[in-house]
């Protein structure tokens, strides 16, 4: 369906998709992907009314399969200037489903502050200028109250609303966090999307369903995802740091020595409170830690990593202080963490003029999270357009140490040493991005030197990110990746079950590589070049200390050519673009 909400009503207009376009794109970031290129104009700005914001659901969502209730949310982000899908999980993604439809579409901009509920009955626009600068958890307490109990809500926080360009959306606490989804959602004067379950979900094949549910759930206990259930995803904090992979400092160190006291263990240990699972999830790998003064709060490796060692802040209640400020503002951790690590160190060139923004000052990284959620200051106005935008306002070099890709900030994952995921960073359609390529996976196996990239690299990247272009579509949890031995032919076992489609591995195959070149036509559209697959300067100029004499150095020429191996094996030309008889194959034609 897709929702305009141009004045002070919406119109909610069917758009039919035929089993070919749903095959071909499954769900999830594909069908988005699909969307995006249908309904977003050619060189739209990210903010405009016309420009398209997409829920988009999955195959599987409302099945008993373990970690299925996930949805994508999908547009052009106004961080980068390029197509950015973000996943996430809650009971938002079921009962979305249930309104009888595969992905819903807003558009437009209405005349106050509104939402949008969408039933199977269709969409309607209420006004809720009442919830104006309200966090997004908040927000959702308002509308279930205004509303009745039955309605699920995604939402944006005050940041969304002023449109920070890395803004969040929320619900259930879980966040689509990267890219900017909350700005380009403020932007229409929408406060909350609600939606209301008034159908079922019917599958081909009862019996096959639930048999693979009860497999797929057997497995998600074993030692694939021991780690997530014990420790949760913070547990790669000492184990990245043991290694030289965790970014410290903006990039300048990828070694914290204050790591212990922000890592898993210790923090299990002395503030453990409880573990909780998704919706419709079996892992459980959501740890939840007491606050300093009362509270508690959800820590994961990547917020972690990005308000700590990146921005030199050791102190624990600093740090889950600092998260809780971006989830009340609905900003997101990598992007802000990213951004004041930056503008730290241009404090210390003297770019910058704010001599209270230091690397390792809590309370200075707590005071700039509040700049950049009211865009004040002029700092934060500065920050809040996220470090490549920043750096080009600043100047004087500075766009050679910010940590982004295509606009989007690094993760927790240090370039050098992880060469593979080094690829996959410059390469993919969203940016800087852990998600969509999981080379790391490669690197850190030990079947690879990870510290010199090659065709062995190049392979490692475009395997991953066609493993996750699949699963992101399905939707299934990255972290049930391990559990899988054949991955593509579980897969298609998988959604002949649900679907009735006779699919197969080698049509999975066929389904990623055309998700992937998808992304990046559209993102040729918009303006990208074969220049923008590449990393920061920092990265490919200064060698790396590992300790005991040792550096890694990545450079220039190495990513280059393995940049060059990704276009072959993806069947690009010189120029990172692909053939028309590709381009064909991608269905975007009316």
């Amino acid at each position: 369906m897709v929702v305009d909400v141009s004045g002070a009503g919406a119109t909610g207009t069917p758009l039919e998709l035929d089993d070919q376009v749903l095959r071909a794109y499954l769900g999830g970031v594909g069908l988005g992907t699909w969307l995006l290129h249908r309904l977003a104009p050619p060189g739209v700005d990210p903010l405009a009314p016309e420009a398209p914001l997409a829920f988009v659901f999955s195959p599987l969502v409302g099945t008993p399969l373990t970690t299925s209730a996930k949805f994508a949310v999908l547009a052009k982000s106004p961080l980068t200037g390029m197509i950015t899908d973000a996943l996430a999980s809650s009971q938002f993604a079921i009962s979305g489903k249930l309104t009888g439809n595969d992905a819903i579409v807003v558009r437009g901009r209405a005349d106050e502050l509104s939402v949008v509920l969408v039933d199977a009955s269709g969409a309607r626009l209420e006004a809720a200028p009442e919830l104006a600068g309200m966090p997004a958890a908040e927000a959702e307490s308002a509308v279930r109250e205004r509303f009745g109990r039955g309605w699920r809500t995604a939402a944006i926080g005050s940041a969304g609303e002023r449109g920070v360009r890395y803004a969040t959306i929320s619900h259930d606490g879980r966040h689509a966090g990267r890219g900017g989804l909350g700005a380009v959602l403020g932007a229409k004067n929408i406060k909350a999307v609600l939606v209301k379950a008034g159908t079922r979900v019917d599958v081909a094949d009862p019996a096959a369903v639930l048999a693979a549910a009860k497999s797929l759930r057997e497995r998600s206990f074993g030692p694939a995802t021991a780690k997530y259930r014990e420790l949760g995803t913070l547990a790669n904090l000492l184990a990245f740091n043991a290694v030289s992979t965790l970014p410290t400092r903006n990039f300048t160190a990828a070694t914290f020595a204050e790591a212990p006291r922000l890592a898993a263990e210790e923090l299990h240990e002395m503030r453990g409170v409880a573990r909780n699972s998704c919706a419709s999830c079996s892992i459980g790998c959501e740890h939840i830690y007491s606050r300093k003064g009362g509270g508690s709060q959800r820590m994961e490796y990547e917020n972690v990593f990005a308000l700590g060692p990146l921005c030199g802040v050791s102190d624990p209640d600093d740090v889950f202080a600092a998260s809780a400020r971006c989830d009340e503002l609905g900003i997101d951790t990598i992007s802000a963490g990213g951004t004041i690590a930056w503008a730290m160190e241009c404090v210390e060139r003297g770019l910058i003029d704010a001599p209270w923004l230091r690397f390792g000052d809590g309370p200075a990284l707590l005071r700039a999270l509040d700049l950049i959620g009211s865009r004040s200051d002029g700092l934060g106005e500065l920050l809040s357009l996220g470090s490549r935008a920043a750096a080009s306002v600043v100047g004087q070099g500075s766009i050679d140490f910010a940590p982004q890709v295509k606009g989007l900030e690094l993760p927790g994952y240090e370039p050098r040493s992880l060469q593979s995921m080094a690829l996959g960073l410059a390469v993919n359609a969203r940016g800087a991005d852990h998600n969509r390529s999981g080379a790391y996976e490669a690197d850190l196996s030990g079947d690879l030197d990870r510290l010199t990239g090659g065709s062995a690299h190049v392979a490692a990247a475009i395997g991953t990110e066609d493993r996750a272009a699949v699963m992101d579509s399905m939707i299934l949890c990255k972290f049930l990746r391990g559990v899988f031995t054949e991955p593509f032919d579980e897969w298609a076992t998988l959604l002949r079950s649900v679907t009735g489609w006779d699919v197969t591995a080698d049509e999975l195959r066929a389904v990623a590589r055309r998700i992937v070149l998808a992304k990046r036509v559209f993102n040729l559209r918009e303006g990208a070049t074969t220049d923008d697959d590449t990393l920061p300067r920092r990265m490919l100029d200064t060698p790396l200390e590992l300790g005991s004499g040792r550096t890694a150095t990545l450079t220039a020429e190495r990513l280059r050519s393995m940049v060059e191996g990704y276009y072959t094996g993806r069947g690009l030309d010189v120029e990172g673009r692909p053939d028309p008889s590709d381009v064909a194959d991608l269905l975007l034609t009316p």
